[in-house]
């Protein structure tokens, strides 16, 4: 059975957008995401769920992507060949990069 593999690209910080909605003292304290370092891989079977560790905001996120990408669907002009992905959570503030690959066993 075919898998995916999720790799941390990038953790992501956005300082502009923090001083504009994040409260004063959690601007304190906030930094690139916590729960992510970027080369961090997780492989996957996405109808199985996420995978431990994984942040739940992000799973969110990226799911509806990886489900249709684990199911053939196609995203045309957006993916040369084919494979891999890139999605990303959506935390405007601190956004982490990942890259979806298909695997076979």
């Amino acid at each position: 059975m075919a898998k995916c593999k999720i790799t941390v690209l990038e953790c992501s910080f956005n300082q502009r957008y923090v001083d504009l909605v994040v409260e004063s003292e959690r601007k304190k304290t906030l930094g690139p995401c916590e729960v992510f370092k970027v080369g961090q891989e997780f492989i996957v079977d996405p109808v199985s769920g996420m995978p431990p560790g994984f942040c739940p905001w992000a799973w969110d996120d990226i799911y509806k992507v990886l489900i249709a990408y684990f199911a053939d669907g196609s995203f045309g002009m957006w993916v040369q060949g084919g494979s891999p992905l890139v999605a990303c959570c959506s935390d405007g503030t601190r956004p982490v990069y990942f890259k979806i690959e298909k695997i076979t066993e």
